[in-house]
């Protein structure tokens, strides 16, 4: 009876010191803002920093050095700026300007931007950051500042999604009364 006593602590034990194998779960946030104030398109990715330093080491080399190297920094952002798009329902790729980036704390930040087009009904987004690096990559993008707030997850085999703003025009029109 000791032996199995003893047998069962041990499984117990081995089973609560094992490294845990848990998949890491990579994802990416990112918000597109219609800023009222400034009437720009501004949009703000967040990456987890541990994801964004093992990616840069294989999108840009093992030197690179996102902490301290600025170059490094500017290259991720490029890197991100190249695999997100947005365009109108029914137009022409949106050309958004990288305006910076930076490290904060745990997470690294891309900045966009460009003077809000008008008369938009909807976006077409593609956000593949890290998506070629990673299968399991999820990319969120939520959309405020028309109308209700709108969520698009990238994940899987999703590449291109779309969304539209039908109470933008409801409040449009409000406002004119």
């Amino acid at each position: 009876m000791n032996w199995r006593l003893f047998f069962i602590i041990m499984i117990v034990a081995g089973a609560l010191t094992a490294p845990v194998n848990a998949h890491q779960i990579r994802a990416a946030i990112t918000k597109v803002l219609f800023n009222k104030n400034t009437g720009n398109l501004e949009v703000m990715h967040r990456f987890y920093l541990h994801d964004a330093e093992h990616a840069v080491k294989e999108i840009i080399g093992t030197r690179a050095d996102l902490h301290n190297s600025l170059k490094t920094q500017k290259a991720f952002a490029k890197y991100v700026s190249e695999r997100f798009y947005i365009k109108p329902l029914n137009g022409k790729e949106i050309h958004l300007n990288i305006v910076g980036q930076e490290v904060d704390h745990k997470f690294f930040w891309v900045y966009q931007e460009i003077k809000a087009p008008k008369d938009l009904k909807g976006l077409v987004i593609v956000h593949n950051a890290l998506r070629e690096i990673w299968t399991d990559q999820i990319n969120t993008v939520n959309i405020e500042g028309r109308g209700d707030l709108k969520t698009a997850t990238f994940s899987g085999d999703i590449e291109l999604l779309s969304v539209e703003f039908k109470n933008h025009e409801k409040e449009s029109k409000d406002h004119h009364k």
